[in-house]
C-alpha cells in the first residue's frame, strides 16, 4: 500500500509540473504523451488492484506488488524529471540543441514504463488469487487468470483489441507513441522560421542554420556541417578539459552548457557523407551526435555531443575494487545488458556495426532520482571507421588489456590470415560475441582471461578454439546461459540483439516477482530457460527473428507471449513429473494434443530444465552473496523455483494442484463445446 501511495504522489507532481505546460518550447507535445501515459497507467493499477485485492489485507498479501511497484515509481520519478528538464528557463538555442534530437520520453520512459505494466498486473492477478474468504471467489479468479493467458491470444491484433487499455497499447497510445516525436519536430522548426522572421542576430542566424541544418524536412540549406568558426569564435565557449581516448575528445562550456567534441583530421568532403549518417541517428541508449562542424582549410573536423559521467569500465573498477563505493546489484546488472543490447540492436538496424564493442565505449551517468545505483548508458565509439584506428592503440594501453581479448573467433581468424588488424570486417554476430564478454564484465568484475598468464598468441588461439572465460559456480544459470549462446563459436547459433533484448526483458520481471533472488541460501530459480522460449517463439514469429527493432507497443504481447509459452512449459512438466493422479494426466494429455497443433514445444522440458543437471554438491562453498561480488558462504543444493512472492510453501501446492485442476476444466469444456458445434 505504501508503494502504491508514493505512486499517487509522484504523478500528482507530474500533474503539478503539467500546469505550465505552454511554457514548454521544445518537446512540449512528448510530455503531455508521458503525462497521459503515466495518468492512465495508474488508473489502470488501480482498477486492479481494486477489483482484485481486500484493503484489510493489505499488510499481507499485498507483499508481492511492493518490487514491481518500485520500478513504476522510478520510471514515474524519471519521467518527472524528463519534464522539468523540458521546461527549464534556459537559452533557447541551448535547450533546443539539447533536445531537439531527443527521443527519450518514448524510447525511455515509456518504454520502461510498457516493460513493467505486464509484471504489475500479473503480480497483482498472482496476489488476488489468495485474496479474501470466498474460496468460490478464488477459484473463479483463477480460472479467469488461467483462461487469459491462453494461445488464442498470441495474435497482435487480437491481444491489442482485447487487453490494449490494460496493458497501456490502445490503437490512439500506439498511434500517439509512433507520431509525437515527428510533431515536436514540425514544432521546432516553425519556431525557428519565426525567429528567423522576427530578426536574429548574427549568433542567433548561425545558430538558426545549424538546427534547420540537422532537422530533416528543411529544405532551406543544405549540407549538414558548419565552419568551425560558428562553434569556436562565439563567445562563451571555453574548453575544459581533455577526457582521453588519444586526446580526441574534450569536454567543453557553450551556451552555458556543458558538451563534449570530438575533434579529428582528414579529408573533409570525404568523411562528411559518413558524418551526415551520424547526425541523423537518435536512441535513448547511443550517444547523440548533436552537430557538426568543420575547416576545409585546416582539415578538422568537430562532432558535439551530450557529455556523460564516466564509462563502464571506470564503473566497474569503483564497484568491485577495494573500495567497493556503489552498490551493484543483479537487477542493475541486468538492467545495463537491456540498455547495451537496445542500444547494439538500433546501430544493426542501421546497419552500422560496432566492432569494438567493450566497456571503455560505453558511457554511463546516474538515472534522473534514482537512489539504487541504476544508471542510463549510452553506446560510443561507432562510426567513421577511416579515423577510428586512430586512437585504438592509445585507449587499449590506457586499460592496460589485450584489445582482441573481446573479438569474436571469425574475426581473429581474419585477422590471423591477413596479418592486420584494420579494416576487419565486422558483424553482426561478431557485435554480439563482443556483448556476451560485456556482460561477462558486468557480472563478475573480471576482464576475460585476466587470471590466464599465457602469451597474447597463445590466448588468440585459445579463444579461435573454443576456450571462453569461466563463471563463478553462483553466478544466475538463466543469465550465463544467455551469455554462452551469445559467444557461441558458431555466429549462426548467436541470437541476435532482438532476441537478446526480449530475454533481458523477461529476466527482469523474475527478477521484480522473485525480490528474493538474492538470498544467500536458496535463490530463486525460473522454471524454464527463457532462451527455449525465445526459439518457440521464433518458429511461431519468424519476423522477431531479425535485427529490426521493434515498436515499442508491441513489447506487453511479447511479454504475454513469453507468458503463455512458461505456462504451457510448466503445465507439460507437471504431466511428465506426476506419478499418479488422473486429472493432472488427463490435463496434460489433452494440452499435449492441443500443442500438437502448434509450433512444438523444445525438448528441453521436464527435470534438467527446472531443476538441473549441473547443481554443485553440498560439499561446495559459494560466495556469500549471490550479487556479484563473490564473498564466501555455504549453499545448499535445494534450488528454488519460480514462486510468486506473497504465497506460502502450502499455497503454492494448492495452486499448482488447481491450476491442473483448472486446465482439466478448461479442457473438459473445451471438449464439450465442440462436441456441441460438431453436432
Amino acid at each position: 500500500m505504501e508503494q502504491f501511495r508514493q505512486l499517487g504522489e509522484a504523478l500528482g507532481s507530474v500533474k503539478a509540473i503539467m500546469v505550465f505546460k505552454e511554457d514548454i518550447q521544445i518537446n512540449q507535445r512528448q510530455c503531455c504523451l508521458l503525462f497521459d501515459v503515466f495518468t492512465f497507467a495508474y488508473d489502470s493499477i488501480a482498477e486492479e488492484i481494486q477489483q482484485n485485492l481486500k484493503f484489510d489485507e493489505k499488510s499481507g498479501k499485498w507483499r508481492g506488488l511492493q518490487q514491481p511497484l518500485k520500478e513504476v515509481l522510478r520510471i514515474f520519478k524519471e519521467g518527472e524529471a524528463y519534464v522539468k528538464q523540458c521546461l527549464e528557463t534556459k537559452d533557447f538555442w541551448a535547450k533546443a540543441i539539447t533536445l531537439y534530437h531527443n527521443r527519450d520520453c518514448v524510447e525511455l520512459y515509456i518504454h520502461n514504463l510498457l516493460s513493467c505494466i505486464p509484471i504489475v498486473v500479473e503480480a497483482i492477478e498472482s496476489a488476488g488469487e489468495t485474496s479474501g474468504q470466498d474460496q468460490d471467489e478464488m477459484l473463479r479468479k483463477r480460472i479467469i487468470n488461467f483462461s487469459k493467458y491462453s494461445r488464442e491470444y498470441r495474435d497482435m491484433n487480437l491481444f491489442q483489441w482485447k487487453f490494449g487499455k490494460q496493458y497501456l497499447v490502445s490503437q490512439d497510445f500506439c498511434n500517439r507513441y509512433d507520431m509525437v516525436w515527428k510533431e515536436d519536430r514540425w514544432f521546432i522548426i516553425n519556431k525557428i522560421h519565426e525567429k528567423r522572421k522576427s530578426g536574429l542576430s548574427k549568433q542567433g542566424t548561425r545558430l538558426s542554420d545549424l538546427l534547420l541544418k540537422n532537422l530533416e524536412g528543411s529544405e532551406l540549406l543544405e549540407g549538414r556541417l558548419l565552419p568551425s568558426s560558428t562553434l569556436l569564435g562565439m563567445k562563451g565557449y571555453q574548453m575544459r578539459r581533455r577526457l582521453g581516448n588519444g586526446g580526441q575528445y574534450k569536454e567543453i562550456m557553450w551556451l552555458g552548457e556543458s558538451f563534449v567534441i570530438r575533434q579529428f583530421s582528414g579529408n573533409v568532403q570525404a568523411l562528411e557523407p559518413e558524418i551526415t549518417s551520424l547526425l541523423s541517428l537518435s536512441h535513448t541508449n547511443i550517444v547523440e551526435f548533436l552537430c557538426g562542424f568543420a575547416d576545409e582549410e585546416k582539415k578538422e573536423c568537430f562532432l558535439l555531443t551530450e557529455l556523460m559521467s564516466k564509462n563502464l569500465c571506470t564503473y566497474i573498477k569503483e564497484v568491485y575494487g577495494p573500495r567497493k563505493r556503489i552498490s551493484f546489484t543483479l537487477p542493475v546488472a541486468v538492467d545495463l545488458m537491456l540498455q547495451i543490447a537496445r542500444g547494439m540492436e538500433y546501430l544493426h538496424w542501421k546497419k552500422i556495426y560496432h566492432g569494438e564493442l567493450n566497456p571503455s565505449s560505453i558511457l554511463v551517468k546516474p538515472r534522473g532520482a534514482s537512489t539504487e545505483g541504476y544508471l542510463h548508458a549510452k553506446i560510443s565509439g561507432f562510426g567513421l571507421s577511416s579515423v577510428k584506428n586512430l586512437n585504438q592503440k592509445a585507449v587499449s594501453n590506457q586499460n592496460g588489456t589485450l584489445p582482441f581479448i573481446r573479438y569474436a573467433p571469425e574475426v581473429l581468424e581474419e585477422q590471423e590470415q591477413t596479418g592486420s588488424t584494420e579494416n576487419a570486417k565486422y558483424t553482426e554476430k561478431s557485435d554480439v560475441y563482443s556483448f556476451g564478454m560485456v556482460c561477462f564484465e558486468l557480472l563478475t568484475g573480471k576482464v576475460p582471461f585476466d587470471d590466464n598468464h599465457h602469451q597474447g598468441d597463445k590466448i588468440s588461439r585459445n579463444i579461435r578454439a573454443g576456450e571462453r572465460p569461466l563463471f563463478p559456480f553462483n553466478a544466475p544459470k538463466y543469465i550465463t546461459n544467455l551469455i554462452k549462446k551469445c559467444w557461441h563459436t558458431d555466429p549462426n547459433q548467436r541470437p541476435s540483439f532482438s532476441s537478446i533484448c526480449r530475454i533481458l526483458r523477461y529476466i527482469k520481471r523474475f527478477l521484480a516477482l522473485n525480490p528474493d533472488h538474492s538470498n544467500e541460501l536458496d535463490p530463486p530459480v525460473p522454471p524454464v530457460d527463457y532462451c527455449d522460449v525465445e526459439s518457440t517463439l521464433l518458429r511461431k514469429f519468424p519476423s522477431w527473428g531479425s535485427s529490426d527493432p521493434s515498436s515499442i507497443s508491441q513489447i506487453p504481447f511479447q511479454m504475454f507471449s513469453y507468458r503463455v509459452i512458461e505456462k504451457e512449459y510448466i503445465s507439460l512438466s507437471s504431466k511428465e513429473n506426476s506419478d499418479t493422479g488422473s486429472e493432472v494426466s488427463t490435463c496434460g494429455d489433452e494440452h499435449a494434443s492441443a500443442t500438437s497443433g502448434d509450433e512444438p514445444l523444445p525438448s528441453r522440458i521436464g527435470r534438467k530444465s527446472l531443476v538441473g543437471s549441473d547443481r554443485p554438491s553440498r560439499n561446495l562453498s559459494l560466495p556469500k552473496k549471490t550479487d556479484l561480488r563473490g564473498i564466501k558462504q555455504p549453499v545448499t543444493t535445494n534450488r528454488r523455483l519460480y514462486r510468486p512472492p506473497q504465497a506460502s510453501l502450502r499455497s503454492r501446492s494448492q495452486k499448482l494442484s488447481s491450476e491442473s485442476h483448472l486446465m482439466t476444466i478448461n479442457s473438459r469444456m473445451r471438449r464439450a463445446s465442440a462436441g456441441h458445434f460438431s453436432d
